[in-house]
């Protein structure tokens, strides 16, 4: 079977954009070559990851890492976000190198928002992991990104499903991956079954006030819980606005309750909701 040529847009939603590698996968499976890839803070990460061949060696990490993996990664230094994300890139380094864009076998586009300038900025050329990390700088809770003298925030600032960069691809078909879908009542992601350490929420606790957060990221009412909330309703707001403008040929949608922004330690659950979604979509005929 003639494999059929995609441009895969990837959007932005924190730890939900671990469905698009469980998409990722169901598109190879099935007989689509994804030549073109766009993406947003965690779709231009998980993108990057796929364009330069090392979307399994991401999965693989992902899959080992826990809460508290997930908090030494975060170190709580920065200047305009809590965090200054200097370990995460040291992290993802170690991972994938640090190739340039343009030497990437497949075409490769992040998209970050200048603040500045009130505008988005495409990047597709020079380090995979300065856009990377441009295009995932959220706004409060990791420091704005200074890329080519652009004070740079997360791409889903401005455009969370960012399709524009496809539009002169010569593929068959486009797909979108919306994050920021409408809230299901209904979804419930399987739970793995692990051994829980009873003291993990002690050592997490202590681990918060060695770095002394106090209340802005208590898990109900806090700062960034509050912040967190809204950015999701915004970005859910602006991807239906630009996903009505500009329809792609396939939009998957995942609830924006799916899981919470930083619950990367339910890797599994999630990469397996996005390959799910996507047989069930085949089922319906939709994909």
């Amino acid at each position: 079977m003639q494999e059929k040529t995609v441009s895969l847009v990837l959007g932005s939603g924190g730890a939900r954009g671990m469905a698009h590698i469980g998409i990722i996968q169901w598109l190879e499976e099935h007989g689509y070559k994804i030549v073109s890839i766009s993406g947003c803070s965690m779709g231009a990460l998980i993108g990057g990851f796929y364009a330069a061949g090392k979307l399994d060696v991401y999965r693989k990490w992902l899959r080992d890492l826990d809460v508290l993996g997930i908090l030494k990664l975060l170190d709580f230094k920065g200047t305009g976000g809590l965090v200054s994300g200097t370990v995460l890139m040291q992290k993802l380094e170690a991972l994938v190198g640090d190739p340039m864009i343009e030497t990437l076998p497949i075409k490769f586009t992040a998209v970050a928002s200048d603040i500045n300038q009130e505008k988005e900025i495409w990047m597709n050329k020079g380090s995979l992991l300065s856009a990377i990390r441009a295009s995932i700088s959220l706004p409060l809770f990791f420091t704005p990104y200074l890329y080519e003298g652009r004070l740079l925030v997360d791409g889903g600032v401005l455009n969370p499903v960012p399709i524009a960069p496809t539009f002169h691809d010569n593929t068959e078909m486009t797909i979108a991956v919306n994050l920021g879908g409408k809230v299901d009542l209904d979804i419930q992601l399987p739970t793995k079954q692990v051994v829980v350490d009873e003291g993990i929420s002690t050592k997490i606790s202590e681990y918060l006030k060695q770095v002394n957060l106090g209340s802005i990221i208590d898990l109900e009412n806090g700062v960034y819980k509050v912040a967190d909330n809204s950015f999701d309703a915004m970005q859910g707001t602006i991807a239906r606005m630009k996903l009505a403008a500009y329809p792609p040929d396939v939009e998957i949608e995942i609830p924006r309750n799916l899981c919470g922004t930083l619950e990367f330690n339910r890797a599994d659950e999630i990469i397996e909701y996005g390959y799910d979604l996507c047989e069930k979509l085949h089922k319906e005929g939709l994909l």
